[in-house]
């Protein structure tokens, strides 16, 4: 992986810190450069063993860019909390975040099919067990890439605990704010109101 110039004793080397951010977090930033401009798209992603997943329609001009050789870059962060110090200056944020570079290759037939289900059951888990199989020409209508995760191609950083030791006499409270991502309660459509909740959802909700 590549160096951070600051801050060092923030990065993170470990692939098994990289691996359980990319599990915890289901989006992610995707970069890149198409049409001579720059491209930042919002996305959903899972990762599968040393490679990150991604999906979205065959006419989307960012994934299409990728496709065609475009370099990509895909940010990852987690929000993990406020660090509340006795002045602004020293305040900060807990977190947890990643870059990956490098070139998206294009998953096709068997491993196409393959790659959307593991999508669907990293984000709901179990779901591609309670509905219909995809359809033939809803793959045609999906394309789906994947970024392998190789040495020297990433690059994380991280922050924990309270704030520093001020180094002036103050009297304001200070502390940290935890935060995490929660799903709320399910909302079924008009037509789902009277039929049980599946346990793929219920799952996301379980204490």
């Amino acid at each position: 992986m590549e160096q951070l110039n600051r801050l060092r004793e923030r990065g993170r080397t470990g692939l098994g810190d990289l691996y359980a951010l990319l599990d915890e977090v289901p989006y992610a930033v995707l970069a890149t450069v198409g049409d001579g401009r720059p491209w930042q798209v919002p996305l959903l992603h899972a990762r599968d063993g040393d490679r990150v997943l991604l999906h979205g329609s065959t006419g989307a001009g960012a994934l299409r860019a990728l496709d065609a050789g475009a370099p990509v870059s895909l940010c990852v962060t987690a929000f993990d909390g406020l660090v509340v110090a006795h002045s602004t200056f020293d305040s900060s944020a807990n977190y947890r975040s990643a870059v990956i570079w490098g070139h998206a290759i294009r998953l096709t037939g068997d491993d196409q099919a393959a790659a959307l289900d593991l999508l669907s059951d990293r984000l709901l888990p179990g779901r591609t067990k309670e509905v219909r199989a995809s359809r033939p020409k809803e793959w045609a209508a999906t394309l789906v890439l994947a970024v392998p995760i190789v040495e020297g191609s990433w690059l994380m950083k991280a922050r924990s605990g309270g704030p520093s030791a001020a180094d002036e006499e103050h009297d304001v409270w200070t502390g940290l704010v935890p935060a995490s991502l929660s799903f709320g309660t399910p909302e079924p459509t008009p037509d789902s109101v009277d039929r049980p909740i599946p346990a793929s959802v219920r799952a996301l909700t379980a204490d």
